[in-house]
């Protein structure tokens, strides 16, 4: 069996940590061990005495504390931190995770980042490899000109749920601006230069 990883997951909200739980313990081809942190005011307590390979929590939590004072109050300077994302969060803030969960995003794609995270792979090349299938789909609608609205008419969700999507495929690539998406989308085969044009 591969070697145990410790997740820990810090949410106040029982609905939601316990929904993370359900689908981590679901993820029976990896031998992980979870750490279940209600209380923040626990938060440096816990992962000081556990020392968890990687924390999963909101960053909204966080409040006015980095996750590099985090790390060092819990003499945890290894710790791999994932943003579970299920609200609006500032880009800047995103940026000092490892990684992004959200709230939308599936069992395997949840596996894959855990898998990615745990290889420590080059951070750059990572990103560019988990767009899901949804972001490959909104990108390729990005740049044939449709609005989150369409988007999400199309695609039968939620204009916030584009939203979000199209925040987190920015992230991922770093790139902000629908030109960058083209350029992005054409050499990865996610359109054709015709499908542009029209």
């Amino acid at each position: 069996m591969s070697t145990l990883l410790k997740i820990a997951v810090a949410e106040p909200s029982v609905i939601i940590r316990s929904g993370v739980l359900a689908v981590l313990k679901r993820l029976t081809a990896l031998n992980i061990q979870v750490l279940e942190i209600a209380e923040i005011s626990q938060l440096n307590n816990s992962i000081n005495k556990q020392k968890p390979d990687i924390l999963i929590i909101n960053p909204a939590l966080l409040g006015m504390f980095s996750l590099q004072q985090l790390k060092n109050e819990a003499n945890c300077k290894e710790l791999k931190c994932i943003a579970l994302q299920f609200a609006m969060a500032d880009t800047s803030t995103l940026k000092a995770y490892d990684d992004i969960i959200s709230i939308y995003d599936t069992a395997e794609q949840i596996k894959e980042k855990i898998l990615r995270l745990n290889s420590f792979p080059d951070k750059q090349e990572e990103k560019h490899e988990t767009l899901s299938s949804r972001e490959k789909e909104i990108i390729s609608y990005v740049v044939k000109g449709y609005t989150n609205k369409q988007i999400a008419e199309q695609l039968y969700l939620s204009t916030h749920t584009v939203i979000t999507h199209r925040r987190n495929i920015a992230n991922k690539l770093q790139i902000h601006s629908p030109a960058g998406l083209t350029i992005y989308a054409i050499v990865n085969k996610l359109v054709e230069l015709d499908d542009i044009k029209k």
